[in-house]
């Protein structure tokens, strides 16, 4: 039996929403099937006032053992690193972080606001605040970057916004089961089993990004969505057309492009519609080119897949 307790800072509570809806394997799952047992959620906890006071005293005394710490949101630091802007159970939502991050077995942080700061710590930023062991790309967030839990893990960062919810509820067993030290991270704390590939990988719309064969406007069931749209496939690390969600679709496939939330820099423009859904470009060449390529391969690239575009890649498959 591992325990596990979900606590929530700086959040809207959409992570929460996607775990709900976790399907391989569920939230009932979890219980039923791997023995977890859920000490606290913000969604589902019982306990209110001194109960739950009382509770969060016996997991930091040992008296209950906290096998795996799940934090979702920001930090909250604010104001002059107090926290007094996020209290929750009696003190400051960062003093229960501090303090239940070291006696944890493992702590798991669900979403960009509790992995990087999300759109929280986007400047300007009055609450201060950050995520678990990332301020963005930095290093260091509110734990430091040299924290370790009891496993001898750093924070295990499952981002997204929200995250995929199979994400968190695959990773919550693998830690549950003892397979938790068995974890490849990358150089952000992700899961690498997730987080290797790029979002491009499997989207449907791969032979319009090789011919350049370009969507204009959302819901088009045809075109690539990265020459004109933004999309953010090519640069962002996420299975999210390998594990799809609901079992059935993706941003891309449903005519919308990736705005790259599982990556540090999220939101990566300033949010406003004419900013979000455009390719930035110099003379007509993006200025940031799929990773791995340099801009005057992608040039020749662009050029011979735009000349030898067939017919067939630029119609509408859909209409017969």
């Amino acid at each position: 039996m591992a325990n596990v307790l979900w606590l929530q800072g700086g959040a809207c509570s959409g992570n929460t929403m996607s775990f709900l809806n976790a399907e391989e394997p569920s939230a009932c799952d979890l219980v039923t099937d791997f023995g977890i047992n859920v000490l606290w959620h913000p969604s589902l906890g019982v306990e209110l006032g001194d109960d739950l006071k009382a509770l969060l005293e016996k997991c930091l005394s040992g008296e209950i053992s906290l096998d795996i710490f799940v934090f979702e949101g920001s930090v909250i630091q604010g104001p002059n690193g107090t926290g007094e802007w996020n209290r929750f159970a009696g003190k400051a939502m960062s003093k229960w972080v501090e303090a239940l991050s070291k006696a944890a077995t493992y702590v798991v942080a669900i979403g960009d606001c509790a992995t990087w700061g999300g759109i929280p710590a986007t400047p300007p930023n009055p609450s201060d605040s950050t995520g678990m062991q990332f301020h963005k790309r930095d290093a260091g967030g509110f734990l430091g970057a040299d924290f370790r839990s009891k496993s001898g893990l750093p924070v295990i960062n499952v981002p997204g916004c929200p995250a995929h919810p199979d994400w968190i509820t695959q990773i919550l067993v693998a830690v549950a089961t003892g397979r938790g030290g068995e974890l490849a991270l990358d150089e952000l704390h992700r899961p690498a089993t997730f987080f290797t590939s790029f979002t491009q990988t499997g989207c449907t719309r791969n032979m319009h990004f090789a011919y350049k064969v370009s969507a204009t406007e959302f819901g088009q069931r045809t075109g690539c969505l990265f020459y004109d749209l933004g999309c953010r496939g090519p640069f962002t690390r996420s299975p999210c057309n390998r594990i799809l969600w609901n079992r059935q679709s993706s941003k891309t496939r449903a005519g919308m492009p990736c705005i790259g939330c599982t990556e540090p820099e999220f939101p990566h423009h300033d949010l406003a519609p004419g900013t979000v859904f455009a390719t930035p470009t110099t003379l007509g060449l993006p200025n940031e080119v799929p990773v791995g390529m340099d801009k005057r391969s992608y040039l020749t690239v662009v050029a011979a897949g735009k000349a030898a575009a067939p017919q067939w890649a630029k119609d509408d498959m859909f209409v017969v």
